[in-house]
């Protein structure tokens, strides 16, 4: 009997969400991806895709760009305003420079002109599959990192905030009205409860804290 435990650790497989209104192109996108051991989901509408598909799963989007309804360059906002951050790859037999510009600063991977090469596609995904697991494994390290900072008293937020900006004990002590032993105390929880051995180690994560709350700049 399997172990269920186990099994529910596993991470959810990456997966290739197709969303083209044309049924040849989605079949025959999904049976590249599938005949190359990728998963991949295909759906006729963004409105079916938000319905039926995971967007928790790891992976990317290959979207076209006219659809019926809401546009692939509009649900590209969309999904952005959702705060969905899943990479797109987009599809279009109709493109032109400012819709490729407009779709690329937005954060798009690629924007692929219909009838394209099947190896520019397979690129396109590793990329964005690449691109996605590097911002997942970012945002565990960032939200391990914040977990591990949520444990320190606003007097340890402090100590450490004056730590790494390089200052001694005794310069720590006179900013912040207290003893010199006090703020040994208190240097010492701010070590244990990040679990860091060093002052470098708590720079570094004292910086991912930074960056977790830095506003994105567009």
């Amino acid at each position: 009997m399997p172990d269920m435990r186990k099994a529910a650790k596993e991470p959810a497989a990456s997966v290739v969400f197709i969303v083209d209104d044309d049924i040849s192109m989605r079949e025959a996108l999904t049976d590249l991806f599938r005949s190359m051991k990728f998963d991949a989901e295909a759906f006729e509408s963004t409105s079916a895709f938000l319905e039926k598909a995971d967007l928790s799963r790891p992976g990317c989007l290959l979207l076209d760009v006219q659809l019926p309804g809401v546009s692939g360059l509009d649900f590209q906002v969309e999904l952005e305003r959702i705060g969905n951050q899943m990479p797109i790859v987009f599809m279009t037999g109709f493109g032109d420079i400012p819709m490729s510009v407009r779709a690329m600063k937005a954060g798009a991977v690629d924007f692929l002109t219909k009838p394209f090469e099947e190896q520019d596609i397979l690129d396109a995904v590793a990329t964005a599959m690449e691109r996605d697991a590097v911002r997942r494994q970012e945002s565990a390290q960032s939200a391990a990192v914040a977990s591990l900072a949520a444990r320190l008293t606003p007097r340890e937020r402090e100590v450490m905030d004056a730590v790494v900006r390089g200052l001694m004990n005794k310069q720590i002590a006179f900013e912040l009205g207290i003893s010199e032993v006090t703020v040994k105390l208190h240097r010492g929880n701010v070590m244990r409860k990040m679990e860091v051995r060093s002052v470098a180690d708590l720079v570094r994560k004292a910086e991912i804290l930074g960056d977790r709350h830095r506003p994105t700049v567009s």
